[in-house]
């Protein structure tokens, strides 16, 4: 099967799939070195690698360059973040046949307007659901492969209320998504009601910390009914705390000697990125001194 079939069979189990954050290759395929079996492209972290917050700056040539590069960085399904599909029904159009373009296998696409802002952040607006509805319709007719996943996600939450948030995340199942995202529940009890209130559809729920929304075991959250767990700032917190820990010793001490022990080898490094299938193929098509001569 390829990464979206794959995707379509691991949202029928009876079991939550857990998608850490990625934004290049390089984190992405640390994801998939970790055992998991999906990686999740976070818009919030690919603004963040680039220097800029997550306050809807990012281009979507720029999103589609990333997401080119995770999706040919490791065999495991990509989820990315398409934001609110860069515009109008039109605009997602295109920004759906670019994604399905990279490979993919699947995006979520939010009822904010544009330009987004992280879901976590105040001073957010929806637009109205008739009009998300009518972008929602015309990314599911846009998509050449009916295996490629097309996930609803609504900020109403922190806009209108949790009223409001179920009933555009209802009236998403109804026009036939893969899954649905309510973005920013604010309390456990939130949390256990959204599977309650969509009970025949995959859920898709964003956990991190420091965000609105409780962060609970996987367990938990399996056992409440969600489907797909997207943690999205885990690696890139990760490497910001490792880099300053290094820059921060260089600098007192002109070396990294004494936190060389916790660092990657130079060989491990480059295995992460696959240099010995490279030297492999090198050996096999490159020519050498003697074919040369």
């Amino acid at each position: 099967m390829n990464p979206r079939q794959v995707l379509k069979q691991l949202l029928k189990r009876d079991k939550l799939l857990v998608a850490p954050g990625c934004y290049d290759g390089l984190s992405a395929r640390l994801v998939e070195a970790a055992g998991f079996e999906a990686a999740y492209l976070s818009g919030g972290a690919v603004a963040r690698s680039m220097g800029i917050p997550d306050i809807g700056l990012v281009t979507m040539s720029e999103v589609i360059e990333r997401a080119a590069q995770v999706v040919s960085a490791v065999r495991i399904p990509v989820i990315a973040d398409a934001d609110t599909g860069y515009g109008n029904a039109i605009n997602l159009v295109r920004t759906v046949r670019e994604f399905e373009r990279t490979g993919a296998a699947a995006i979520h696409i939010e009822d904010q307007i544009t330009p987004k802002r992280c879901g976590h952040l105040d001073g957010k607006d929806v637009v109205p659901l008739a009009e998300m509805e009518k972008k929602l319709a015309a990314a599911l007719a846009s998509r050449t492969d009916p295996d490629f996943c097309i996930i609803a996600r609504t900020d109403a939450r922190g806009v209108n209320g949790f009223d409001d948030a179920i009933r555009r995340g209802r009236a998403f199942a109804k026009l036939g998504v893969d899954a649905v995202f309510i973005e920013a529940p604010q309390s456990e009890a939130e949390l256990e009601e959204i599977p309650r209130a969509l009970p025949n559809i995959p859920l898709l729920v964003n956990v991190f910390k420091g965000g609105k929304t409780p962060m609970l075991p996987v367990e938990r959250l399996q056992q409440m009914g969600y489907r797909i767990a997207i943690y999205p700032s885990e690696t890139q917190r990760a490497g910001i705390y490792a880099m300053r820990v290094a820059l921060g010793l260089l600098k007192r001490e002109g070396t990294t000697e004494a936190m060389d022990a916790a660092l990657t080898t130079f060989k491990e490094r480059d295995q992460i990125v696959g240099l010995d299938d490279w030297q492999r193929l090198e050996r096999e098509y490159m020519a050498s001194d003697s074919d040369k001569s």
